[in-house]
């Protein structure tokens, strides 16, 4: 859908609310448009909508290849809608320009949800660096909120810091593990598990049953060694089976228990104003990448300046300093 050239935000506004999913399309080509004058309209949208938002389940999912992130996404997003529930699932796949885009491009991926009425299923835009994708999902996000959906499911489909921008937007970080692949310990990356909320291990089916439990039985020994997230949780790990369904709404309860535990000691109030401050440092960052590669007078330097510091004439830092005077920063 093209972006609109001229916006009369007041009714843009209006007919969010409303929950037309028109404009809910018509809105977040907007947030992803390039242009200046849409990423300005963009602004005055949010800002408008803001204080009518953060109302709803904000749900990072992480998880190795192979996992079967699309499909516990399809399973938990049905299960949500089934109980009246409004699912909007977004990405942040910040390598998406070099993968020919995101995993949720391939809808099939989702066949239950992606043709749910109370189900909106989102890919990740293709904005090439961390902090753009990251800023624009966020403010996705606020627009399925202001569209009145009530869980927003942010998948990270991209590796390494992206896991750790999509534990920042949102207040639950679920951590996908499987069964019987070895030493259990070879899969856990300390990192992303030190930001889980949860660590679900799929797949608990069949004969996977036994494999699983041992599997869940590693997870919790090792988290023991490891920090957890909040001083108010300690994650607990849980087995289900995406294909099934069985532990779906158990883990689903987890979430809600967290919530409920965070709420209570004040922590759910503290991160979402931190994840508001990181918004602004992502859009930010984009900013400047934005400068960097549209700057006449920079971009026309920069070649010789690659070209000294490949060679060894010219210190990394110096190059940095030489960038950044002619950024006026």
């Amino acid at each position: 859908m093209a972006a609109p050239a001229s916006v009369d935000i007041a009714t843009l506004a209006r007919k969010l609310r409303a929950g037309d999913r028109a404009t809910l399309a018509r809105a977040i080509t907007l947030v992803e448009s390039k242009r200046a004058d849409h990423q300005q309209s963009a602004h005055r949208l949010v800002q408008e909508l803001i204080a009518g938002t953060g109302k709803a389940v904000r749900v990072g999912i992480t998880g190795s290849p192979g996992v079967g992130k699309s499909t516990t996404i399809d399973a938990l997003g049905t299960y949500l809608t089934g109980a009246g529930h409004k699912v909007a699932v977004l990405a942040v796949d910040p390598s998406s320009t070099r993968t020919g885009g995101s995993i949720l491009g391939d809808k099939t991926r989702m066949a239950r949800l992606s043709v749910d009425a109370n189900a909106f299923i989102r890919p990740s835009p293709a904005a090439g660096t961390l902090g753009g994708v990251a800023a624009k999902t966020r403010e996705t996000m606020l627009i399925c909120e202001a569209a009145g959906f009530d869980v927003i499911l942010v998948e990270t489909v991209g590796i390494g810091q992206s896991e750790t921008a999509v534990a920042d937007m949102t207040d639950f970080f679920l951590v996908l593990m499987l069964p019987g692949a070895g030493d259990e310990l070879q899969g856990i990356k300390k990192g992303v598990v030190e930001l889980a909320d949860v660590i679900a291990v799929n797949k608990a089916d069949g004969d996977n049953v036994r494999r699983a439990k041992a599997a869940a039985g590693e997870y919790r020994a090792a988290l023991h060694i490891l920090t957890p997230r909040s001083t108010n949780w300690m994650p607990p790990v849980v087995t289900y089976s995406a294909l099934t369904g069985d532990g779906i709404a158990a883990l689903w309860q987890s979430v809600l228990d967290h919530r409920e535990k965070l709420t209570g000691t004040g922590e759910f109030a503290a991160r979402r104003r931190e994840q508001q401050v990181k918004w602004m440092w992502a859009m930010l960052e984009d900013r400047f990448h934005l400068r960097l590669k549209t700057d006449t007078k920079l971009r026309s330097r920069l070649p010789a300046i690659e070209k000294s510091v490949a060679e060894g004439t010219l210190a990394p830092a110096l190059a940095v300093e030489e960038i950044a005077q002619a950024l006026g920063v």
